[in-house]
């Protein structure tokens, strides 16, 4: 008999427990419909993914970990709550990106157009605290609407929670921010203090008042594409890096751009395996300088040359060509490149340069990538324009970057470098570690034309007195060697065995130990 009760109360217990999996089953199955299938098809229609598509494609096959599916809002004002959908508009969790760990939020259009809540902010705060606790990357997928407006400033305060993690991340772990949809209002200064921004040309934008505000205050007519499309901010205001093509294409730079970047700032940069000898030697930079000193060339050529397998990722590749930033290998570890272009106003420093330039290079430093310098810089571009939008303390961010950074420092001048740009550019005098110059670099206050029209005022009606001053001064300084009698110049090498140099200095600078003075901060000339 007692045997009998014990098996009906067992089975009592195995129906409540089928039961409750049932219950549980049912309920992760409203979360994962988000706003429902009718939704779900509109955001399609628009040639987007949903959230947790796009999770799919950016993490690890079956890598991804949802937490908080089942949160709900809390509002209680107009009718709201009659409209509950678990998940609250967000779906975060962690996975793995060829097997690192990072920490995510992909927010969801379906539900209630991605509009943040209280408890939708509370969800982003709550990975991005555990990834600072663990020092995992946090990527951001942004889809919303903006501030829930039923929520009033309950709503705002849930913004606020997630600009104050921000802040306390930046530097701590790196974070990656992808527009995938509108971004408006206050929604947009997360992604503007996070360290990079990828946006979807047509589908996403960013704007802190709409085209209706826009044309209601200043009367100007405008589209949300050209006040705050993917083109605007990857061309005009540097806002964002880069503009891809759609949401698939974003993604899955999103996982090539993680490759190069280290969970946090404490590890070392990842480390790939290369069949890219170290060693490697070529020949085709010996001859890449042209004989006229102002005939352009494409540094591009250089880097890739340098670069394990020529992989270069590019930053903001179409805003201040001037410059060019990006990431790539050396013995497959990953370095921050920074070369001048002069493809592209010849190579000199302005305003935009300089802030694109700067900023890349405190990234760096923040998260131990070693910086490799190309120089090739006729100076910084003159004109009212320039020196009245500050050039002077713009230039100096630059400055200041790069005199800042502990991190390897690695510089070689091709050709060029004048004046005060000289000595911006990773020079020997802001503690660069190892600075090369090529045979045909030049090194000198400034060109020598301009350098004789003032030196030799007096014989400037004698063209050919000119003439001769200027061959004078061109041999005297137009090369390497008076900068390397001082020490300024570690060595003046083969363009062909530029890589060779570049590997076997980051190996001697592994271990370079450098602090700058204890401070609670510096003071950036921002």
């Amino acid at each position: 008999m007692r045997a009998q009760e014990e098996g009906l109360e067992q089975s009592g217990t195995g129906n409540s427990m089928s039961a409750n999996i049932a219950e549980m089953e049912r309920r992760r199955d409203a979360a994962r419909l988000g706003g429902g299938q009718k939704r779900i098809d509109a955001q399609h229609a628009k040639g987007k993914l949903t959230a947790r598509e796009r999770l799919e494609i950016l993490l690890d096959s079956g890598s991804f970990e949802e937490i908080d599916m089942y949160v709900e809002h809390n509002c209680v004002d107009f009718g709201m709550p009659d409209q509950v959908i678990p998940g609250d508009g967000v779906v975060t969790g962690s996975g793995t990106i060829n097997g690192r760990l990072v920490y995510v939020f992909a927010q969801d259009f379906t539900v209630f157009g991605g509009a943040v809540s209280e408890r939708h902010a509370m969800k982003i705060c709550k990975v991005m605290d555990i990834a600072m606790k663990v020092g995992a990357p946090v990527i951001g997928l942004n889809d919303s609407g903006g501030a829930r407006i039923q929520e009033g400033v309950a709503s705002l305060g849930g913004y606020a929670e997630i600009f104050q993690r921000n802040v306390l991340a930046s530097g701590v772990v790196p974070q990656l921010s992808l527009i995938m949809g509108p971004c408006a209002g206050g929604a947009v200064y997360s992604p503007a203090m996070t360290d990079f921004i990828f946006m979807v040309k047509d589908s996403s934008y960013m704007f802190v008042t709409g085209p209706d505000v826009v044309k209601t205050v200043t009367n100007e007519i405008v589209t949300q594409e050209e006040l705050g499309g993917a083109v605007t901010h990857t061309t005009k205001t540097s806002v964002a890096d880069l503009a891809l093509e759609n949401d698939i294409e974003a993604l899955l730079t999103a996982r090539d751009f993680f490759d190069f970047l280290p969970l946090n700032n404490r590890e070392e940069v990842p480390a790939r395996p290369t069949n890219d000898p170290w060693d490697r030697l070529d020949n085709s930079l010996d001859t890449l300088i042209p004989a006229n000193a102002n005939q352009p060339y494409d540094m591009h050529e250089v880097v890739r040359k340098v670069l394990d397998e020529g992989d270069f990722f590019e930053v903001q590749p179409a805003h201040a060509g001037n410059i060019l930033c990006g990431f790539g290998r050396i013995e497959g570890k990953t370095v921050g490149v920074v070369a001048n272009q002069p493809m592209v106003l010849a190579g000199v420093l302005d305003i935009n340069s300089s802030k694109k330039a700067a900023r890349f290079v405190r990234f760096c430093d923040a998260f131990n990538i070693p910086i490799l310098t190309f120089v090739d810089v006729p100076g910084f571009l003159p004109g009212t324009a320039q020196e009245h939008n500050g050039i002077i303390k713009h230039g100096a961010k630059l400055l200041f970057a790069y005199a800042e950074a502990t991190v390897p420092k690695i510089t070689v001048i091709t050709r060029k470098a004048y004046g005060g740009a000289y000595d911006v550019m990773a020079s020997k005098h802001l503690r660069g570690d190892l600075n090369y110059a090529w045979p045909t670099a030049e090194i000198a206050v400034m060109g020598a034309k301009g350098a004789v029209e003032i030196i030799f005022r007096s014989d400037i009606g004698d063209p050919d007195k000119i003439a001769e001053r200027t061959k004078e001064y061109e041999d005297r300084f137009a090369n390497p060697f008076v900068a390397a009698s001082k020490g300024f110049i570690d060595e003046v090498i083969h363009p062909h065995s530029t890589r060779r140099r570049i590997a076997l200095g980051l190996r001697k600078l592994r271990n370079k130990s450098l602090e700058n003075p204890w401070k609670k901060h510096d003071n950036i000339p921002l």
